[in-house]
């Protein structure tokens, strides 16, 4: 019978992972878009976000499948539980990468407002957060986790920069303003999926030790910021 449980909570383990997948393939994409310009690559994010929104039902279906019929022991329970807020946070990421894609459409209809360094440099860290974040999950590496937590300052720093640079586009060049906006939102949300990045690691941590860390002094935030 335990092996029962176990085939169960490997398929809901093998959906989480295929959502996780996904979601980091929708943020990259959606910034080559961004990138190159290709609003047919940013439709098709648009358009996939379904698949994502399919993920996380079927997710909570079967974790709540599980605690109806299972009684699970604590630990299960608490991966049932963790896996379904991480499916939410999942959800979020995508929903992040089809508002970038979004905009790089409206941005793919004018010139570059300049080359494109920060915002890139941000995905990609954000993306390492989130794929570490998913690889502790699935593993149990707690020292990971904590150390996903503290990367989120990096990309909050760089946020700031971003948000700075392009006021000062803004207000020298007032064509500008509308590109510049859009890019601003564009950072927004890459900022925000580090944030539901850092909410998975936080999960994981609760997953393995039963003890619930957010907001605690162990996982704030730490490093340089930027003035």
């Amino acid at each position: 019978m335990r092996r029962f449980f176990d085939a169960e909570l490997e398929t809901f383990r093998s959906h989480l992972i295929l959502m996780g997948e996904t979601a980091v393939r929708q943020v990259r994409d959606a910034l080559r878009a961004l990138v190159e310009g290709d609003s047919a690559l940013a439709r098709s994010v648009i358009v996939a976000d379904d698949e994502l929104d399919t993920l996380e039902v079927k997710i909570d279906n079967e974790a709540v499948r599980f605690m109806n019929l299972r009684a699970p022991i604590a630990s299960d329970l608490r991966l049932v539980i963790v896996g379904m807020k991480a499916g939410h946070d999942l959800e979020r990421v995508g929903d992040e990468a089809s508002n970038i894609a979004k905009r790089a459409i409206k941005l793919s209809a004018e010139p570059p407002l300049k080359p494109y360094v920060d915002i890139p440099r941000m995905t990609e860290i954000t993306m390492e957060m989130l794929r570490d974040a998913l690889d502790c999950l699935l593993q149990g590496d707690e020292a990971k986790a904590l150390a996903v937590c503290k990367r989120d300052v990096e990309v909050d720093n760089l946020n700031r920069q971003v948000y700075r640079e392009l006021t000062s586009f803004m207000v020298e060049n007032p064509e500008t303003i509308s590109r510049a906006i859009e890019l601003m939102f564009i950072s927004k949300s890459i900022e925000r999926i580090a944030d539901h990045a850092t909410n998975i690691a936080e999960e994981t941590i609760f997953l393995f030790r039963g003890k619930d860390v957010r907001h605690t002094d162990e996982v704030k935030k730490v490093g340089p910021a930027v003035a």
